[in-house]
């Protein structure tokens, strides 16, 4: 999910994808522990992710 994508999204979307988000996080960190993944950069993504949603809510809150 782009930046750009983040910012059209309303605050209860935001949560709700920040939700989303830890969840496949901690499911692919599991897989990942039982098995190696194919696409283990995967995680690095949603990482990412996670840390966009997390800043637009914060800025939000801000102002």
């Amino acid at each position: 999910m782009r930046q750009s994508e983040v910012k059209e999204l309303s605050v209860e979307e935001l949560h709700e994808e920040l939700t989303n988000h830890q969840t496949k996080l901690a499911d692919l960190k599991m897989t990942h522990v039982l098995s190696p993944l194919e696409n283990p950069s995967e995680i690095k993504k949603i990482r990412r992710t996670i840390a966009r949603i997390a800043t637009e809510i914060n800025q939000r809150e801000l102002d």
